[in-house]
């Protein structure tokens, strides 16, 4: 299998779309309550949009002999403002899709690394995989790659008056 990782172009978009469509719904499987499928056309004007702009995601491709199967999206976080208690250092999320028939032979793996190469170069320290339902695919494959347990995340969910 010949696997090349390189930066997402304008003319995967379509490919981008694709990726952003099956990881929903293979997510809504997982937690149906907390996921759903977005709408392809805001999605491709997401990456149209970022892939233009480069300067807050950044978003690399995996080719399988000319297709893309798979993507990983850097999403860089604000720089930690001079008031915050923590010790500031840059931050961003990362967020990996491979298809189905492409995952466990190392495409995953690809993306991470060279989406944590590109973070460096932009003074990223720490990257984050928000992991927000049961997901033992995902919890072993992000720590497979290095990536551990960091605090707790605590949420609550309130009801939200409708406008109108």
């Amino acid at each position: 299998m010949a696997l090349l990782v390189r930066p997402a172009e304008r003319r995967d978009v379509p490919a981008l779309v694709h990726l952003r469509v099956a990881n929903a719904e293979r997510h809504i499987q997982l937690a149906p309550d907390i996921y759903r499928v977005p709408d392809a056309e805001a999605v491709r004007r997401h990456f149209e949009e970022v892939l233009a702009d480069g300067s807050k995601v950044l978003v690399s491709v995996a080719e399988v002999e000319g297709e893309v199967v798979g993507m990983a999206e850097v999403i860089l976080l604000a720089e930690p403002p001079d008031h915050q208690i923590l010790v500031p250092r840059r931050g961003a999320e990362i967020h990996t899709v491979v298809l189905d028939g492409h995952r466990g032979r190392g495409v995953g793996a690809a993306l991470v690394a060279a989406a944590e190469r590109a973070a460096v170069e932009r003074g990223v320290s720490i990257i984050y995989a928000g992991i927000f339902a049961p997901n033992k695919d995902a919890v072993g494959f992000y720590s497979a790659s290095g990536f551990g347990p960091r605090g707790i995340l605590l949420s609550k969910e309130q009801e939200v008056p409708s406008a109108g």
